[in-house]
Parts: C-alpha cells; structure tokens; sequence
C-alpha cells in the first residue's frame, strides 16, 4: 500500500493526501481503536472538532483539536457522512469546520465511518432488539452490584448518562415486535424472564402497545428498582386498562404488598370471590368501579342504564355494601383490585 501510494504520489497531490487519509485510517482500524479514540484523531488530523453519533444511544462525541471533548456549542457540521453497518443507517459522522470544507475532508469522513462501523460491530452490542436474557437479568436483578449493572447495561448498548425504563410484558406476539413499536426512534431490548417478558428502554410510548398486550412500565430510575415497579403495575392491568405506568398508581401501589392470607380474610374480598361465581355480575361491577357512573357503565356494558341500575341494586345487597355512596364505591374498588392481585 505505501509502495503504491508513493508512485501515486507524483501524479496529484490530493490522491496522495487521499492516500495517505486511507492510510491513517487503516492504521487505527489495526490498532482495534474504539469510538472516543477515532474522534480524537479525527479532529487532530481536520484540526477542527470532529464528532459521532450512533442513532441507538443518541450520545453524540465531540472532539476538538486538541483532543479534549470540545466545550464549546454544536457548530454547524460543515460536511457529514452517514455511519452504515450491514447496509443499515446507524450513525452519522460530522466536521465542524469554520469556513469551507477542506478539499479531503470528505475522504476524512468516508474512511471514518468505515472505522466507526467497524468500531461498532466490534465493540458495541448487536442492535437487534432481542438481547440474551441473562445479561438482561443481571441488568435488573436487585442483587447485582453497581459495576457490574453497569458493565451489562453498556453491552445491552444503554449509555451511562441516560436512564433507562423498564416495562414488564405478557403478550402473544413476539417481544421484538413489541418493542419496537413502543421505543422507534431509540434502542430497545427484549428478553423473556420465566412467563414474563422484559423489555428495557430509554423511553416508552404508553399509546403505542398494540391490543392484546398487557404492560406494567417502571420509572427511569435504576433498573432493579423499576423492574420492580414494572412487575407490580403488571399486575394492575385489566383488559379495560392493559397497559399501566407505576406512577399513575399512586397509593394504590400499596395494596400489592398486603400478605395474601390477610387479603383473603378480608369480608369485602370475599365477597368479591362469591360474586366471581357470576361472570355477569363481575363484569357490571367491573365497569361500574371503572366509571363511577351508572350511564357510563351501562354504555360500556351495551345496555340499558335501568337494567344496570338493577344489576347494582343487587350486587350491593350480595356485597354488603352500598354502591351508590362515595365510600361504598371506594369499599367495591379496593376489593375488586385486590381480588385481581390475588389471582395475578
């Protein structure tokens, strides 16, 4: 290649400036250097700030001359290069050059993103959605210390300046597909954890979980703490409210960790569990505890509001409890979800 390149040389100056940009690239590409250490090159070479960013983290690394991550605010970039691996866009490299670009700064940024990629492949996860389900589980599990979370976080391909939400999942259809119709635009992982499937991301549209699937989401705290929270909204969930973020339970929360001995004692779940001997019943009670409203209830059951009038009238008298009145209502409700608590 050097022997080449010298009798290339004589012919143009920038081939051989070309060249030896190829070159310069081959040489780290050899050395197996990683993404923070092609920027600094990068920059050092351009004698501008250099920078890169991967689609899935949306970390960007900006480089200056020196070497240092560069302080000052983003410029515009004065050319770009998309990052490509395995013909898939997953990146885009970028000089931030005061004036007009520099005759080889395109050759820069190709040979660049070539490396980048490399980098990539070599040393970043593999950005398909399914991830090794124990890597997963040392990701979330309450045991694992701090480091070693971390280190399974940076191989699951989560950076560590961004938070990561967890989502507990029961779905017929395939995790992969799951997550990445809730996370598009950012990177997603999924594993299946005995019958629950995990998914883990940086953010998680409520709205876009397709029919049939139920989902407990954590918050962005640690990951063993919203994986915690992520099971227990699962639980939550109902056919009318299958997906159910732990935040919007509030209070509520605390009825999952009443023991379950003390749960069936009670006089009000009990009565719960007679009345599931009558699917109807259920149900009415159901959609009225979910409305508050007798109209809205018989709306939602497809009948008359006098039938479901009636219906209260004597779900109330097999309850022993009193429908129409605020704390007789708030009575039907916590037993209700705690009866479904029981048979999670």
């Amino acid at each position: 290649m050097e022997a080449l390149a010298v009798r290339l040389s004589g012919l143009d100056s920038l081939v051989e400036g070309a060249l030896r940009v190829v070159m310069f690239y081959d040489t780290l590409m050899r050395r197996r250097v990683d993404l923070p250490a092609l920027a600094r090159a990068s920059a050092g070479l351009a004698e501008c700030v250099a920078g890169i960013r991967l689609h899935g983290t949306g970390r960007a690394i900006r480089v200056s001359p020196d070497g240092t991550e560069a302080s000052t605010p983003p410029a515009p970039a004065s050319t770009t290069t998309p990052i490509t691996l395995d013909d898939e866009e997953i990146g885009t490299v970028w000089l931030e050059r005061p004036g007009p670009p520099n005759s080889l700064d395109e050759v820069l940024l190709d040979r660049l993103a070539i490396a980048a990629a490399a980098a990539v492949e070599r040393y970043g996860p593999a950005r398909t959605t399914m991830a090794d389900p124990a890597l997963v589980e040392l990701a979330i599990s309450p045991d694992t210390d701090e480091a070693a979370r971390a280190r399974a976080l940076r191989l699951l391909g989560f950076a560590a300046d961004l938070p990561v939400r967890v989502v507990a999942v029961r779905s017929q259809l395939p995790l992969d597909r799951v997550g990445g119709l809730i996370c598009p635009a950012r990177r997603v992982k999924a594993a299946p954890l005995a019958d629950v499937g995990v998914l883990l991301a940086t953010t998680v549209d409520p709205d876009r979980f397709p029919p049939g699937v139920r989902a407990g989401i954590g918050t962005a705290t640690s990951p063993d703490h919203s994986w915690r929270e992520a099971r227990t909204a699962l639980r939550f969930t109902t056919p009318r409210a299958p997906v159910i973020r732990h935040a919007d339970l509030g209070a509520l929360a605390l009825l999952a960790e009443i023991p379950v001995e003390a749960a069936r004692d009670n006089a009000d779940v009990a009565a719960i569990v007679r009345l599931a001997d009558t699917p109807d019943d259920l149900e009415t009670l159901d959609a009225y505890c979910a409305t508050g409203s007798l109209r809205q209830a018989a709306d939602l059951l497809h009948l008359h509001h006098s039938s479901v009038s009636r219906r209260l009238e004597q779900i109330g008298k097999r309850l022993g409890i009193e429908l129409t009145d605020p704390t007789g209502l708030t009575r039907a409700r916590v037993a209700l979800t705690t009866w479904r608590l029981l048979h999670d």
